[in-house]
Formats: structure tokens, C-alpha cells, sequence
């Protein structure tokens, strides 16, 4: 393209000069056009295919921060009641899945600003305006948790946690008309990344806690006796020593045999010794 360009360039500013025909520039016209054509043909399927390539490297990359992050938002659900699946869809979105220059220099994965409160370490970039403060964090945990907090401890946010934990829709919408993001499709591109992703399922995690509660409590009912099927008129010593049931050696027997015939013994000599 950038050779037709130049050979567009070239031609039409010394067209005009050319001592032709009427009729021969006409012709020379309509060929020309007609190159620029075949290379826009030639030219198309090599940007179809680096659009594919990019299309598929950013799925992989979702794929991959998904694996790596999932944990962390299932986390923060169990602890803040924020759906894991809101929270994970954020953070590809304003994170470009890990890959943005914020993410990559500050750990800030939900492209959270300091809001004039945030005492921690902090970068400068250009967002809506210029120069805008971000916050930055030592590791992406800390930037999930954070997030976490930023919604928890702000009013204007307040009402979403009166949708259920599965609604992520009601959630998407919600944060969008606080204003969390000025993109005017937010909502609909972090529905996008949920549904195409089945980050729903994460929603539907039972929480550990409930669980180790329900085996405490029923652990602590008295318990119920059974009788065994085991009978031990159907085994005898040397049949449990074969099975690995118990370990017995031959010596030890000998022992207590004789143990037991001395005891006995003496025993009978005290009775007859008063």
C-alpha cells in the first residue's frame, strides 16, 4: 500500500505533464485504478490475518488470566459479598487481561485513581485528563482487595450489594451508573467477558467456611452405636497375621505363653503355702 501510495504520488503529479492523448490518459486512468485494486485484493488477507492472530492472542491471554486470578476473586466474593464474576470481568477489561502499561507497572488491575485518600505509593498517566494519579501496588493481590474496599466503604455503591450474588447483571449495570467507568458500553463489555467466559460459575462457589461449620456441628451429635459385622469366631490368629490385620511374631507368643504358666504356677504355690 505504501508503494501505490508513492506510485499515486508520483503519477498524478506528473500526469498532467505527459504530452498523451485524451484518450490515452483516459486508459492510463482506468489502469491505474485498476492496479490499486488487485493490491487492495493482495493487501486485505495479510491484515485479516494479523486481526485473527490478535483476536486469538487476546483470548489466550484471558484464558491464562483467568487460571491465574480466578482464586483471588472467589476470595474477595467469599469475604466482601461482591460477585466473582464482576470483579474478574473488571479486571481483564481494565486491565487488557494483565497486559496494560498500569498493570504491568503498578499492579493496578481495576485502573482504581487515588481520589485524593490514597496514602500508599502512586504513578502518574494520562486517562480522562492528563497527569492523573493512580494508585500502585506491590502485588496484584493487593490491588483485588483494594478493590474490594473501594466499593465496601463507598456510599454511592451501597445498593448494589442489595442485588443477589448471581445477578452479575444487575452488578454491571449498577456499577455503571455510579459512574465507576466512563466508557459508555461498560456494562455490556463486562457481560460480554462473564457470559463468553462462563465466569457465572464462579458465583455458585459454596463458600469453605459453611462448610467446615455443618462438619463441626455434626461432628459434635453424640454418636450413634452400631453393631459390628465382624465375627471373630471366623478368624483366628494366624489367618489376621495373614491378612496384615495385625503383626504378630511367634516369639512373642512363646512369651506370653510362658508368662502366663509362670504366673499360673505361682499362683497354685501361694494356695498351697498359706
Amino acid at each position: 500500500m505504501h508503494i501505490g501510495r508513492l506510485f499515486l504520488y508520483i503519477s498524478m503529479s506528473n500526469f498532467y505533464s505527459l504530452k498523451l492523448s485524451t484518450k490515452k490518459k483516459q486508459i492510463l486512468i482506468i489502469l491505474f485504478f485498476i492496479f490499486l485494486a488487485v493490491a487492495s485484493m493482495l493487501a486485505q488477507p495479510v491484515s485479516q490475518k494479523n486481526e485473527e492472530t490478535q483476536a486469538a492472542n487476546a483470548k489466550s491471554n484471558i484464558k491464562t488470566y483467568i487460571h491465574q486470578f480466578a482464586s483471588d476473586a472467589v476470595e474477595q466474593m467469599i469475604e466482601f459479598k461482591i460477585p466473582a464474576s464482576v470483579t474478574l470481568a473488571q479486571a481483564i477489561f481494565e486491565s487488557g487481561s494483565g497486559t496494560s502499561e498500569l498493570a504491568k507497572t503498578s499492579n493496578n488491575h481495576f485502573g482504581i485513581k487515588c481520589h485524593g485518600v490514597w496514602i500508599g505509593d502512586t504513578i502518574v498517566r494520562d486517562d480522562d485528563v492528563a497527569n492523573e494519579c493512580f494508585r500502585k501496588y506491590y502485588h496484584v493481590e493487593d490491588s483485588y482487595r483494594d478493590h474490594s474496599l473501594f466499593l465496601v466503604t463507598r456510599k454511592r455503591y451501597a445498593f448494589l450489594f442489595d442485588y443477589a450474588i448471581t445477578d452479575y447483571k444487575a452488578w454491571c449495570y449498577g456499577l455503571k451508573k455510579t459512574c465507576y467507568a466512563t466508557y459508555p458500553h461498560y456494562a455490556e463489555n463486562l457481560i460480554k467477558i462473564i457470559e463468553e467466559q462462563k465466569l457465572y460459575e464462579l458465583d455458585r462457589v459454596m463458600p469453605l467456611k459453611p462448610i467446615f461449620a455443618s462438619m463441626t456441628k455434626k461432628a459434635s451429635k453424640a454418636p450413634q452405636l452400631k453393631i459390628s459385622r465382624f465375627n471373630p469366631k471366623l478368624y483366628n490368629i494366624k489367618e489376621f497375621n495373614k491378612e496384615g490385620l495385625i503383626w504378630l511374631d511367634e516369639r512373642d507368643v512363646l512369651v506370653q505363653s510362658l508368662d502366663m504358666i509362670l504366673i499360673g504356677s505361682d499362683e497354685e504355690s501361694m494356695a498351697g503355702n498359706p
